[in-house]
């Protein structure tokens, strides 16, 4: 193995920012992983990559393996995450990355892990006397967001199981976790490693993104609306583009659970959800609705959970952030401070001498969203029906809602939220880590890259 403390330059931004991309440098990388995925990835057994990308993920949770302590000792600046913050990610997310989920992945999405590699058929094509099989793209551009790396990881990790190259274009300042794994998966295996390329650039410049885009089968885009929608407008119609654009998501706490024992949890619970990531995912809470009448209630709830979180900043700290996000979080502070001395209705808790967490409990239910950075609104609603009502202005723009409720009002709740748009519901201390099988937005996860073959017998 290569001690990675002088990466090798086996990738465009290995090479960055002395050497200049231009929009030949981009084809002719792009044309060189199309003529590797023919060579070495193509034709690999699945069987066989889902080993490789699990004994991969295990080393990334092993303390001693080389590319996770160069991550871990590697400056926030780098990162963009406290040590002990980052841990707690890679960790929650590679546990996720096993054998056995990455084979229930390819079963739940084709019916059997097998179908990348040769025609096959369900009892019900076979009544039809035919069978099918599944190919992804030929090379896959996936236009990757800033806020987290798990998120760029985790679209490599599905581009190889369909056997696709891809060229992964990574926000300015924001790849050195996924080029990490990039390096990892080379050293795993070179081969496979040579059907992957990563490469940074500032957003919009179309000379450099017209030859990506002009190279590829398929489009993967994450981030900003605005993003997708200048992706969307500059690929043909005949080429595949998915795009994963700007989500809000929240925790809901019915009555019945606020038992004080119980409250204390579901407060820890919310913190971790509210800490994971530093709250900049789309699966970040931006507030709890607290329902009334519970024996503990909206407003103890909040002060649980201010607990809570200064608990966390002493175990996982938010570490430095910008000094513009440092001045919003100050201006929001004092906004709800001023709200607070004016009425009974708002209370705020917040960290000491430093914009680390803080907490805003209100009445008024309308929803709001946070200024991230382990800032969260608590707000007390009647039921579901009434947060309904008052959240309309998220409708559709919610990604996960952490739920508590007994067992009897969940499913009512949960169709309740799946007609009104949302696509994932989970416990409460589980919205940052969702199962490998995720339907982001309610998609198939690798459904949506791949084209049928069906062969009719």
């Amino acid at each position: 193995m290569h001690m990675p403390d002088n990466l090798p330059d086996y990738f465009l931004i290995d090479t960055q920012p002395k050497a200049r991309i231009t929009p030949t440098v981009v084809t002719e990388a792009c044309r060189q992983l199309k003529r590797n995925r023919t060579q070495y990835l193509r034709d690999i057994p699945t069987d066989q990559i889902i080993t490789i990308i699990a004994r991969l993920s295990e080393n990334w949770r092993d303390a001693h393996f080389p590319f996770r302590k160069l991550a871990l000792e590697s400056s926030p600046e780098k990162t963009g995450f406290s040590r002990a913050s980052l841990a707690y990610g890679m960790d929650r997310f590679f546990s996720r990355v096993t054998e056995d989920s990455l084979h229930n992945l390819m079963t739940q999405e084709f019916g059997d892990s097998r179908r990348m590699d040769s025609p096959l058929g369900t009892p019900e094509e076979r009544a039809e006397n035919r069978v099918s099989m599944a190919k992804g793209p030929e090379l896959i551009a996936l236009v990757a967001a800033a806020n987290l790396p798990s998120l760029t990881i985790l679209g490599m990790i599905r581009g190889l199981l369909i056997g696709s190259a891809q060229f992964i274009k990574c926000p300015e300042g924001s790849a050195f976790l996924p080029k990490l794994f990039a390096h990892s998966l080379y050293d795993a295996h070179p081969k496979l490693g040579a059907c992957v390329e990563l490469a940074s650039w500032p957003g919009g410049n179309e000379l450099l993104e017209e030859a990506l885009f002009g190279q590829s089968d398929c489009v993967v885009a994450t981030g900003r609306d605005e993003t997708l929608a200048s992706v969307r407008s500059r690929i043909l119609p005949s080429q595949r583009f998915v795009g994963y654009g700007s989500k809000v998501s929240f925790a809901y706490i019915q009555k019945d659970m606020l038992s004080r024992a119980m409250a204390k949890e579901l407060a820890k619970n919310t913190a971790q959800d509210v800490a994971s990531w530093n709250q900049l995912g789309c699966l970040s809470p931006h507030l709890v609705y607290v329902e009334k009448d519970g024996a503990v209630g909206p407003e103890m709830f909040s002060e649980m959970l201010a607990e809570a979180l200064e608990e966390i900043e002493s175990t996982q700290p938010r570490g430095d952030i910008p000094s513009s996000e440092e001045e919003h979080i100050a201006y929001k502070r004092n906004f709800y401070e001023g709200r607070s001395n004016g009425t009974g209705d708002v209370r705020q808790w917040k960290s000491d001498g430093d914009t680390n967490w803080t907490v805003v409990y209100e009445e008024d239910p309308v929803f709001t969203t946070s200024c991230l950075n382990r800032f969260v609104h608590v707000k007390t609603v009647k039921d579901v029906e009434e947060m309904l009502r008052v959240a309309e202005m998220a409708r559709n723009q919610v990604s996960t809602v952490g739920l508590s409720a007994p067992k009897n009002d969940a499913e009512y709740i949960v169709k309740q939220l799946a007609h009104w748009g949302v696509t994932r519901i989970c416990p409460i201390g589980q919205m940052q880590n969702p199962p490998l099988g995720w339907r982001h937005d309610g998609r198939p996860p690798l459904g949506d890259l791949v084209t049928w073959i069906d062969w009719e017998q």
